[in-house]
Protein backbone atom coordinates (compact mmCIF):
# COMPACT_ATOMS: atom_id res chain seq x y z
CA UNK A 1 0.00 0.00 0.00
CA UNK A 2 1.25 3.35 -1.00
CA UNK A 3 2.13 5.53 2.17
CA UNK A 4 0.81 9.20 0.28
CA UNK A 5 -2.22 9.82 -2.21
CA UNK A 6 -0.21 10.98 -5.12
CA UNK A 7 -1.59 13.90 -7.24
CA UNK A 8 -2.29 11.37 -10.16
CA UNK A 9 -4.48 9.41 -8.00
CA UNK A 10 -6.33 12.67 -6.29
CA UNK A 11 -6.35 13.92 -10.36
CA UNK A 12 -8.06 10.32 -11.09
CA UNK A 13 -10.29 10.09 -8.44
CA UNK A 14 -11.56 13.91 -9.04
CA UNK A 15 -12.41 12.18 -12.63
CA UNK A 16 -13.76 9.50 -11.28
CA UNK A 17 -15.79 11.50 -8.88
CA UNK A 18 -17.24 13.93 -12.03
CA UNK A 19 -18.61 10.55 -13.30
CA UNK A 20 -20.11 9.75 -10.53
CA UNK A 21 -21.44 13.04 -10.48
CA UNK A 22 -22.92 12.87 -14.13
CA UNK A 23 -24.26 9.35 -13.54
CA UNK A 24 -25.84 10.15 -9.92
CA UNK A 25 -27.46 13.04 -11.51
CA UNK A 26 -28.91 11.27 -13.89
CA UNK A 27 -30.50 9.02 -11.98
CA UNK A 28 -31.73 11.38 -9.41
CA UNK A 29 -33.51 13.37 -11.80
CA UNK A 30 -35.56 10.51 -12.98
CA UNK A 31 -36.50 10.00 -9.56
CA UNK A 32 -37.37 13.38 -8.79
CA UNK A 33 -39.24 13.87 -11.90
CA UNK A 34 -41.36 10.96 -11.87
CA UNK A 35 -42.02 11.43 -8.35
CA UNK A 36 -43.28 15.01 -8.91
CA UNK A 37 -45.31 13.71 -11.76
CA UNK A 38 -46.72 10.76 -9.96
CA UNK A 39 -48.15 13.21 -7.66
CA UNK A 40 -49.65 15.25 -9.77
CA UNK A 41 -51.20 12.11 -10.91
CA UNK A 42 -52.54 10.65 -7.72
CA UNK A 43 -53.67 14.18 -6.68
CA UNK A 44 -55.84 14.43 -9.58
CA UNK A 45 -57.36 10.94 -8.62
CA UNK A 46 -58.18 11.72 -5.07
CA UNK A 47 -59.98 14.81 -5.91
CA UNK A 48 -61.95 12.56 -8.73
CA UNK A 49 -62.56 9.88 -6.30
CA UNK A 50 -64.51 12.40 -3.97
CA UNK A 51 -67.48 11.84 -6.18
CA UNK A 52 -66.73 8.05 -7.02
CA UNK A 53 -66.84 5.16 -5.26
CA UNK A 54 -65.62 2.83 -7.21
CA UNK A 55 -62.55 5.23 -7.65
CA UNK A 56 -62.37 5.11 -3.96
CA UNK A 57 -62.01 1.41 -3.63
CA UNK A 58 -59.58 0.95 -6.98
CA UNK A 59 -56.94 3.23 -5.06
CA UNK A 60 -57.17 1.51 -2.14
CA UNK A 61 -56.41 -2.20 -3.95
CA UNK A 62 -53.90 -0.55 -5.56
CA UNK A 63 -52.11 0.72 -2.51
CA UNK A 64 -52.62 -2.70 -0.75
CA UNK A 65 -50.88 -4.17 -4.18
CA UNK A 66 -48.22 -1.63 -4.01
CA UNK A 67 -47.59 -2.46 -0.44
CA UNK A 68 -47.35 -6.06 -1.43
CA UNK A 69 -44.88 -5.24 -4.12
CA UNK A 70 -42.65 -2.81 -2.12
CA UNK A 71 -42.76 -5.28 0.86
CA UNK A 72 -41.53 -7.47 -1.14
CA UNK A 73 -38.75 -5.38 -2.91
CA UNK A 74 -37.75 -4.54 0.80
CA UNK A 75 -38.08 -8.56 1.74
CA UNK A 76 -35.65 -9.51 -0.25
CA UNK A 77 -32.91 -6.04 0.28
CA UNK A 78 -33.74 -4.99 3.58
CA UNK A 79 -31.49 -1.86 3.48
CA UNK A 80 -33.43 0.13 0.61
CA UNK A 81 -35.79 0.50 3.83
CA UNK A 82 -36.19 4.33 5.32
CA UNK A 83 -33.85 7.25 4.22
CA UNK A 84 -30.81 5.00 3.34
CA UNK A 85 -28.68 7.69 4.88
CA UNK A 86 -28.36 4.81 7.92
CA UNK A 87 -26.92 2.73 5.46
CA UNK A 88 -24.63 5.17 3.36
CA UNK A 89 -22.91 5.43 6.79
CA UNK A 90 -22.42 2.06 8.12
CA UNK A 91 -20.93 1.40 4.70
CA UNK A 92 -18.40 3.93 5.14
CA UNK A 93 -17.66 3.27 8.31
CA UNK A 94 -16.97 -0.46 7.53
CA UNK A 95 -19.85 -1.71 9.04
CA UNK A 96 -21.75 -3.48 6.50
CA UNK A 97 -21.42 -4.60 2.78
CA UNK A 98 -23.97 -3.61 0.24
CA UNK A 99 -24.84 -4.66 -3.32
CA UNK A 100 -25.18 -1.79 -5.28
CA UNK A 101 -26.89 -3.19 -8.10
CA UNK A 102 -29.70 -4.62 -5.82
CA UNK A 103 -29.98 -1.26 -4.27
CA UNK A 104 -30.16 1.19 -6.99
CA UNK A 105 -32.78 -0.32 -8.76
CA UNK A 106 -35.15 -1.95 -5.85
CA UNK A 107 -34.68 1.59 -3.97
CA UNK A 108 -35.13 3.65 -7.52
CA UNK A 109 -38.73 1.55 -8.49
CA UNK A 110 -39.37 1.56 -4.57
CA UNK A 111 -39.18 5.06 -3.58
CA UNK A 112 -41.27 6.32 -6.61
CA UNK A 113 -43.92 3.48 -5.57
CA UNK A 114 -44.33 4.70 -2.42
CA UNK A 115 -43.22 8.48 -2.43
CA UNK A 116 -45.34 9.09 -5.70
CA UNK A 117 -49.11 8.76 -3.98
CA UNK A 118 -48.57 11.43 -1.95
CA UNK A 119 -46.68 9.83 1.26
CA UNK A 120 -45.20 12.24 3.55
CA UNK A 121 -41.53 11.01 2.91
CA UNK A 122 -38.64 13.21 0.91
CA UNK A 123 -36.74 12.00 -1.93
CA UNK A 124 -33.45 13.45 -0.55
CA UNK A 125 -32.71 10.76 1.34
CA UNK A 126 -32.97 7.81 -1.15
CA UNK A 127 -31.05 9.99 -3.68
CA UNK A 128 -28.39 10.22 -1.30
CA UNK A 129 -28.50 6.21 -1.34
CA UNK A 130 -29.07 6.02 -5.11
CA UNK A 131 -25.57 7.90 -5.40
CA UNK A 132 -23.64 5.94 -3.13
CA UNK A 133 -24.91 3.10 -5.15
CA UNK A 134 -23.89 4.78 -8.57
CA UNK A 135 -20.54 5.85 -6.25
CA UNK A 136 -19.90 1.97 -5.40
CA UNK A 137 -20.57 0.84 -8.85
CA UNK A 138 -17.89 2.50 -10.47
CA UNK A 139 -15.55 2.26 -8.38
CA UNK A 140 -16.38 -1.76 -8.88
CA UNK A 141 -16.32 -0.63 -12.61
CA UNK A 142 -12.86 1.01 -12.26
CA UNK A 143 -11.29 -1.49 -9.82
CA UNK A 144 -11.38 0.72 -7.03
CA UNK A 145 -12.81 -1.99 -5.07
CA UNK A 146 -10.30 -2.75 -2.29
CA UNK A 147 -10.33 0.43 0.56
CA UNK A 148 -10.55 4.05 0.50
CA UNK A 149 -10.66 5.01 -3.50
CA UNK A 150 -14.17 3.31 -3.34
CA UNK A 151 -15.16 4.27 -0.23
CA UNK A 152 -14.46 8.26 -1.53
CA UNK A 153 -16.56 7.40 -4.56
CA UNK A 154 -19.33 6.10 -2.23
CA UNK A 155 -19.51 9.28 -0.04
CA UNK A 156 -19.20 11.28 -3.28
CA UNK A 157 -22.23 9.68 -5.07
CA UNK A 158 -23.94 10.40 -2.11
CA UNK A 159 -23.12 14.23 -2.19
CA UNK A 160 -23.87 13.94 -5.83
CA UNK A 161 -27.28 12.58 -4.85
CA UNK A 162 -28.14 15.10 -2.89
CA UNK A 163 -27.21 18.14 -4.63
CA UNK A 164 -29.32 16.69 -7.32
CA UNK A 165 -32.22 16.19 -5.08
CA UNK A 166 -31.90 19.71 -3.77
CA UNK A 167 -30.11 21.18 -6.68
CA UNK A 168 -27.77 22.24 -3.98
CA UNK A 169 -23.96 21.10 -4.85
CA UNK A 170 -22.46 22.95 -1.92
CA UNK A 171 -25.09 21.61 0.57
CA UNK A 172 -24.46 18.09 -1.10
CA UNK A 173 -20.68 18.23 -0.93
CA UNK A 174 -20.94 19.67 3.13
CA UNK A 175 -23.74 16.79 4.17
CA UNK A 176 -21.47 14.14 3.46
CA UNK A 177 -18.06 15.78 5.24
CA UNK A 178 -20.80 16.48 8.40
CA UNK A 179 -22.83 13.94 8.73
CA UNK A 180 -21.88 10.74 6.93
CA UNK A 181 -18.04 10.52 6.34
CA UNK A 182 -17.46 12.54 9.34
CA UNK A 183 -13.77 13.38 8.10
CA UNK A 184 -13.17 16.75 6.32
CA UNK A 185 -9.95 14.80 4.25
CA UNK A 186 -9.13 16.66 1.46
CA UNK A 187 -9.06 13.89 -1.10
CA UNK A 188 -13.14 13.17 0.15
CA UNK A 189 -14.04 16.99 0.10
CA UNK A 190 -12.43 17.61 -3.80
CA UNK A 191 -14.12 14.62 -5.01
CA UNK A 192 -17.39 15.12 -3.15
CA UNK A 193 -17.54 18.73 -4.80
CA UNK A 194 -16.63 17.70 -8.20
CA UNK A 195 -19.70 14.98 -8.09
CA UNK A 196 -21.82 17.56 -6.84
CA UNK A 197 -21.15 19.94 -8.86
CA UNK A 198 -21.92 17.49 -12.12
CA UNK A 199 -24.55 16.23 -10.71
CA UNK A 200 -26.15 19.55 -9.81
CA UNK A 201 -25.65 20.19 -13.99
CA UNK A 202 -27.34 17.54 -14.85
CA UNK A 203 -30.11 18.19 -12.49
CA UNK A 204 -30.36 22.15 -13.06
CA UNK A 205 -30.29 21.33 -17.38
CA UNK A 206 -33.44 18.80 -16.23
CA UNK A 207 -35.48 21.02 -14.28
CA UNK A 208 -33.89 24.65 -14.68
CA UNK A 209 -32.08 27.27 -12.54
CA UNK A 210 -34.97 28.05 -10.25
CA UNK A 211 -34.67 27.38 -6.73
CA UNK A 212 -36.59 24.34 -5.04
CA UNK A 213 -38.06 26.40 -2.30
CA UNK A 214 -38.19 30.03 -3.57
CA UNK A 215 -40.01 31.31 -0.98
CA UNK A 216 -40.42 35.22 -1.45
CA UNK A 217 -39.86 37.67 1.35
CA UNK A 218 -40.24 41.61 1.53
CA UNK A 219 -37.69 42.57 3.86
CA UNK A 220 -34.51 41.28 5.67
CA UNK A 221 -35.00 40.92 9.45
CA UNK A 222 -33.88 43.68 11.77
CA UNK A 223 -31.67 43.20 14.54
CA UNK A 224 -33.94 44.43 16.80
CA UNK A 225 -36.27 41.61 16.17
CA UNK A 226 -33.23 39.15 16.68
CA UNK A 227 -34.69 37.88 19.89
CA UNK A 228 -37.33 36.27 18.43
CA UNK A 229 -34.79 34.27 16.42
CA UNK A 230 -33.56 32.44 20.39
CA UNK A 231 -37.08 32.10 21.20
CA UNK A 232 -38.03 30.39 18.11
CA UNK A 233 -34.79 28.37 18.48
CA UNK A 234 -35.45 26.84 22.09
CA UNK A 235 -39.26 25.56 20.36
CA UNK A 236 -37.46 24.58 17.42
CA UNK A 237 -35.28 22.72 20.09
CA UNK A 238 -37.73 21.39 22.29
CA UNK A 239 -39.72 20.29 19.05
CA UNK A 240 -36.93 18.42 17.07
CA UNK A 241 -35.68 16.23 20.44
CA UNK A 242 -39.44 15.14 20.54
CA UNK A 243 -39.30 14.53 16.45
CA UNK A 244 -36.19 12.29 17.35
CA UNK A 245 -38.06 10.13 20.27
CA UNK A 246 -41.07 9.74 18.13
CA UNK A 247 -38.91 8.80 15.30
CA UNK A 248 -37.20 6.42 17.26
CA UNK A 249 -39.97 4.58 18.82
CA UNK A 250 -42.21 3.86 15.56
CA UNK A 251 -40.77 0.61 14.84
CA UNK A 252 -42.14 -0.51 18.64
CA UNK A 253 -45.38 1.04 17.72
CA UNK A 254 -45.63 -0.89 14.39
CA UNK A 255 -44.51 -4.00 16.10
CA UNK A 256 -47.45 -3.82 18.09
CA UNK A 257 -49.67 -4.71 14.97
CA UNK A 258 -48.18 -7.86 14.54
CA UNK A 259 -47.65 -7.89 10.89
CA UNK A 260 -44.24 -8.82 9.43
CA UNK A 261 -42.53 -5.52 9.12
CA UNK A 262 -42.15 -5.82 5.50
CA UNK A 263 -45.69 -5.26 4.89
CA UNK A 264 -45.98 -2.55 7.42
CA UNK A 265 -45.96 -0.07 4.49
CA UNK A 266 -49.31 -1.59 3.85
CA UNK A 267 -50.90 0.81 6.30
CA UNK A 268 -49.80 4.41 5.31
CA UNK A 269 -50.50 3.57 1.91
CA UNK A 270 -54.23 3.19 2.53
CA UNK A 271 -54.42 5.69 4.86
CA UNK A 272 -53.19 7.96 2.30
CA UNK A 273 -55.87 7.51 0.09
CA UNK A 274 -58.80 9.15 2.55
CA UNK A 275 -56.07 11.77 3.45
CA UNK A 276 -55.46 12.71 -0.36
CA UNK A 277 -58.96 12.90 -0.72
CA UNK A 278 -59.64 15.64 1.91
CA UNK A 279 -56.13 17.59 1.81
CA UNK A 280 -55.39 17.05 -1.49
CA UNK A 281 -52.75 20.14 -1.46
CA UNK A 282 -51.28 19.30 1.85
CA UNK A 283 -49.91 15.58 0.89
CA UNK A 284 -46.45 14.88 -0.15
CA UNK A 285 -42.67 15.50 1.06
CA UNK A 286 -43.70 18.97 1.19
CA UNK A 287 -41.93 21.27 -1.45
CA UNK A 288 -45.57 22.94 -2.31
CA UNK A 289 -46.49 23.35 1.39
CA UNK A 290 -43.34 25.34 2.13
CA UNK A 291 -43.60 26.97 -1.02
CA UNK A 292 -47.02 28.58 -0.24
CA UNK A 293 -47.33 28.88 2.90
CA UNK A 294 -47.62 32.07 3.77
CA UNK A 295 -50.25 32.14 1.28
CA UNK A 296 -52.42 30.31 3.11
CA UNK A 297 -54.92 32.49 4.93
CA UNK A 298 -56.54 29.61 7.72
CA UNK A 299 -55.02 31.31 10.58
CA UNK A 300 -52.97 29.91 13.86
CA UNK A 301 -55.78 27.19 14.56
CA UNK A 302 -55.15 26.04 10.58
CA UNK A 303 -51.55 26.30 11.03
CA UNK A 304 -51.47 23.94 13.93
CA UNK A 305 -53.56 21.94 12.22
CA UNK A 306 -51.78 21.09 9.41
CA UNK A 307 -48.26 21.18 11.82
CA UNK A 308 -50.00 18.07 13.86
CA UNK A 309 -51.30 16.77 10.87
CA UNK A 310 -47.73 16.63 8.79
CA UNK A 311 -46.31 15.51 11.91
CA UNK A 312 -48.36 12.33 12.97
CA UNK A 313 -48.13 11.28 9.50
CA UNK A 314 -44.46 11.68 8.60
CA UNK A 315 -44.10 9.10 11.97
CA UNK A 316 -46.56 6.76 10.17
CA UNK A 317 -45.32 7.03 7.04
CA UNK A 318 -41.44 6.45 7.64
CA UNK A 319 -42.01 4.66 10.71
CA UNK A 320 -43.49 1.72 8.15
CA UNK A 321 -40.63 1.34 6.69
CA UNK A 322 -41.05 1.92 3.53
CA UNK A 323 -38.10 3.59 0.71
CA UNK A 324 -38.19 7.15 1.48
CA UNK A 325 -36.29 9.59 3.94
CA UNK A 326 -37.19 12.38 6.57
CA UNK A 327 -35.23 15.39 4.93
CA UNK A 328 -37.84 17.06 3.27
CA UNK A 329 -40.42 16.56 5.93
CA UNK A 330 -38.26 17.96 8.73
CA UNK A 331 -37.78 20.74 6.55
CA UNK A 332 -41.87 21.26 6.03
CA UNK A 333 -42.76 20.83 9.78
CA UNK A 334 -39.78 23.35 10.80
CA UNK A 335 -41.66 25.87 8.02
CA UNK A 336 -44.51 25.75 9.51
CA UNK A 337 -43.35 25.91 13.24
CA UNK A 338 -41.71 28.90 11.73
CA UNK A 339 -45.18 30.17 10.53
CA UNK A 340 -47.39 29.40 13.82
CA UNK A 341 -44.13 31.63 15.74
CA UNK A 342 -44.81 34.31 13.25
CA UNK A 343 -48.74 34.41 13.33
CA UNK A 344 -48.75 34.09 16.99
CA UNK A 345 -46.15 36.97 17.69
CA UNK A 346 -47.94 38.62 15.51
CA UNK A 347 -51.52 38.47 17.01
CA UNK A 348 -49.39 39.56 20.37
CA UNK A 349 -48.27 42.77 18.37
CA UNK A 350 -44.61 42.21 18.65
CA UNK A 351 -43.58 41.08 15.00
CA UNK A 352 -45.26 42.76 11.97
CA UNK A 353 -46.67 39.43 10.09
CA UNK A 354 -44.22 40.15 6.60
CA UNK A 355 -41.34 38.69 8.29
CA UNK A 356 -43.68 35.55 7.87
CA UNK A 357 -41.72 34.45 4.96
CA UNK A 358 -38.12 34.89 7.49
CA UNK A 359 -39.20 32.96 9.74
CA UNK A 360 -40.64 30.13 7.55
CA UNK A 361 -37.30 30.16 5.82
CA UNK A 362 -35.02 30.73 9.35
CA UNK A 363 -36.97 27.81 11.05
CA UNK A 364 -36.19 24.99 7.87
CA UNK A 365 -32.97 25.22 9.08
CA UNK A 366 -33.34 25.26 13.14
CA UNK A 367 -35.22 22.05 12.91
CA UNK A 368 -33.13 20.58 10.80
CA UNK A 369 -30.01 21.47 12.63
CA UNK A 370 -31.04 20.20 15.61
CA UNK A 371 -32.75 17.01 14.42
CA UNK A 372 -29.66 16.22 12.05
CA UNK A 373 -27.16 17.80 14.37
CA UNK A 374 -25.50 19.38 11.20
CA UNK A 375 -26.04 22.82 11.75
CA UNK A 376 -23.80 23.27 8.71
CA UNK A 377 -25.03 21.65 6.18
CA UNK A 378 -28.66 23.26 7.33
CA UNK A 379 -27.48 26.61 6.85
CA UNK A 380 -25.84 26.15 3.38
CA UNK A 381 -29.07 23.95 2.08
CA UNK A 382 -31.40 26.63 2.88
CA UNK A 383 -29.40 29.41 1.53
CA UNK A 384 -28.97 27.36 -1.62
CA UNK A 385 -32.34 25.97 -1.87
CA UNK A 386 -34.03 29.98 -1.38
CA UNK A 387 -31.58 31.38 -3.87
CA UNK A 388 -30.67 34.31 -1.51
CA UNK A 389 -27.26 34.91 0.42
CA UNK A 390 -29.15 37.53 2.83
CA UNK A 391 -30.33 34.98 5.69
CA UNK A 392 -26.65 33.90 6.73
CA UNK A 393 -26.34 35.46 10.18
CA UNK A 394 -30.32 35.17 11.45
CA UNK A 395 -29.90 31.15 9.61
CA UNK A 396 -26.86 30.97 11.70
CA UNK A 397 -28.25 32.09 15.25
CA UNK A 398 -30.98 30.37 14.85
CA UNK A 399 -29.35 27.19 14.26
CA UNK A 400 -27.14 27.91 16.97
CA UNK A 401 -30.05 27.90 19.55
CA UNK A 402 -31.97 24.90 17.96
CA UNK A 403 -28.82 23.01 18.13
CA UNK A 404 -27.91 23.76 21.95
CA UNK A 405 -31.08 23.06 23.31
CA UNK A 406 -30.92 19.17 21.52
CA UNK A 407 -27.48 18.73 22.88
CA UNK A 408 -28.51 19.70 26.23
CA UNK A 409 -31.12 17.52 25.79
CA UNK A 410 -29.06 14.72 25.24
CA UNK A 411 -30.46 14.41 21.64
CA UNK A 412 -28.35 12.26 19.26
CA UNK A 413 -27.62 13.01 15.21
CA UNK A 414 -31.16 11.48 13.96
CA UNK A 415 -29.22 9.28 11.09
CA UNK A 416 -26.05 7.82 13.62
CA UNK A 417 -29.48 6.99 16.09
CA UNK A 418 -30.97 5.25 13.37
CA UNK A 419 -27.96 3.84 12.04
CA UNK A 420 -27.52 2.10 15.47
CA UNK A 421 -30.81 0.57 15.10
CA UNK A 422 -29.65 -1.36 11.85
CA UNK A 423 -29.01 -4.98 12.36
CA UNK A 424 -25.10 -5.06 11.64
CA UNK A 425 -23.88 -8.55 10.86
CA UNK A 426 -21.35 -9.39 13.36
CA UNK A 427 -20.21 -11.95 11.64
CA UNK A 428 -19.30 -9.16 9.08
CA UNK A 429 -17.57 -7.03 11.73
CA UNK A 430 -15.35 -9.57 12.56
CA UNK A 431 -14.18 -10.93 9.67
CA UNK A 432 -10.02 -10.62 8.25
CA UNK A 433 -9.57 -9.64 5.05
CA UNK A 434 -6.88 -10.62 2.50
CA UNK A 435 -6.40 -6.91 2.08
CA UNK A 436 -4.75 -3.48 3.83
CA UNK A 437 -6.50 -0.64 3.70
CA UNK A 438 -5.90 2.81 4.73
CA UNK A 439 -7.68 4.69 8.06
CA UNK A 440 -7.29 8.36 8.04
CA UNK A 441 -8.25 10.21 11.89
CA UNK A 442 -8.02 13.94 12.56
CA UNK A 443 -6.55 14.86 15.90
CA UNK A 444 -9.09 17.47 17.60
CA UNK A 445 -8.36 20.01 20.23
CA UNK A 446 -8.65 18.59 23.58
CA UNK A 447 -7.79 15.03 22.33
CA UNK A 448 -6.35 12.89 24.74
CA UNK A 449 -3.03 12.68 22.31
CA UNK A 450 -2.55 15.99 21.27
CA UNK A 451 1.37 16.73 22.46
CA UNK A 452 2.54 13.12 22.90
CA UNK A 453 4.97 11.57 21.07
CA UNK A 454 4.26 8.78 18.74
CA UNK A 455 5.59 6.17 20.95
CA UNK A 456 3.94 7.44 23.87
CA UNK A 457 0.60 6.58 22.32
CA UNK A 458 -0.95 3.27 23.27
CA UNK A 459 -2.66 2.57 19.94
CA UNK A 460 -4.26 -0.71 19.30
CA UNK A 461 -2.27 -3.72 17.58
CA UNK A 462 -2.07 -4.83 14.21
CA UNK A 463 -2.24 -0.99 12.72
CA UNK A 464 0.59 1.08 11.26
CA UNK A 465 1.09 4.62 11.35
CA UNK A 466 1.96 5.29 7.89
CA UNK A 467 1.54 8.94 7.73
CA UNK A 468 1.37 12.33 9.43
CA UNK A 469 -0.22 15.43 7.80
CA UNK A 470 -0.02 18.82 9.44
CA UNK A 471 -1.93 21.17 6.85
CA UNK A 472 -0.37 20.28 3.57
CA UNK A 473 2.69 18.94 4.69
CA UNK A 474 3.78 15.60 5.22
CA UNK A 475 5.64 13.96 8.20
CA UNK A 476 7.44 10.88 8.49
CA UNK A 477 6.23 9.13 11.29
CA UNK A 478 8.96 7.97 14.19
CA UNK A 479 8.44 7.69 17.73
CA UNK A 480 9.78 10.77 18.28
CA UNK A 481 7.36 12.32 16.09
CA UNK A 482 4.79 14.65 18.78
CA UNK A 483 1.51 15.23 17.13
CA UNK A 484 -0.63 17.88 17.35
CA UNK A 485 -4.24 19.46 17.51
CA UNK A 486 -5.26 19.50 13.25
CA UNK A 487 -2.86 17.03 12.63
CA UNK A 488 -4.77 13.71 10.55
CA UNK A 489 -2.81 10.51 10.89
CA UNK A 490 -3.03 7.92 8.46
CA UNK A 491 -2.88 4.28 9.65
CA UNK A 492 -2.52 1.29 7.70
CA UNK A 493 -5.29 -1.63 9.01
CA UNK A 494 -6.65 -5.05 7.55
CA UNK A 495 -10.02 -3.85 5.95
CA UNK A 496 -11.90 -6.47 7.47
CA UNK A 497 -11.20 -4.87 10.88
CA UNK A 498 -11.29 -1.33 9.76
CA UNK A 499 -14.60 -0.50 11.41
CA UNK A 500 -13.25 -2.50 14.87
CA UNK A 501 -10.25 -0.24 14.68
CA UNK A 502 -11.81 3.27 13.81
CA UNK A 503 -14.31 2.57 17.10
CA UNK A 504 -10.77 1.80 18.87
CA UNK A 505 -9.04 4.92 17.56
CA UNK A 506 -11.77 7.12 18.23
CA UNK A 507 -12.06 5.70 21.69
CA UNK A 508 -8.70 6.59 22.56
CA UNK A 509 -8.47 9.93 20.71
CA UNK A 510 -11.41 12.07 21.80
CA UNK A 511 -10.64 11.70 25.65
CA UNK A 512 -9.90 15.08 27.19
CA UNK A 513 -7.05 15.89 28.99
Amino acid sequence: MKVAVTDNEKLRLTLEGVLVGIISGIFVSMFRWSIAHSLKFYQGLYVAARNNSLLVLSLLGLMIIIGLFVGYLVKKEPNISGSGIPQVEAQLGGEMHLNWWSILWKKFVGGILCIGPGLFLGREGPSIQLGSAVGQGVGDLTHDNKGVNQRVLIASGAAAGLSAAFSAPIAGAMFVLEEVYHNFSPMVWITSLASAVSANLVALYVFGLQPVLQVPYQYSLPVKYYWHLVILGIVLGLMGRLYQICTLSMPAVFAKTRLPRYIHGIIPLILIVPLGMMYTQFIGGGNEVIVNLDKFKGGLLFLMGLLLLRFVFSMISYGSGLPGGIFLPILNLGAIIGAIYAVFMNQLGLLPIYFESNLIIFAMAGYFACIGKAPFTAIILVTEMVGSLKHLMPLAVLSLVAYIVVDMLNGAPIYEALKERLNLNSDYLNRVSKFNDRLEVPIYEGSSIDGKYIRDIPFPKDILVIAVYRGERQLIPRGDTMIKAGDRIVFMVNAGQRAKISQKLQDLIQGMH
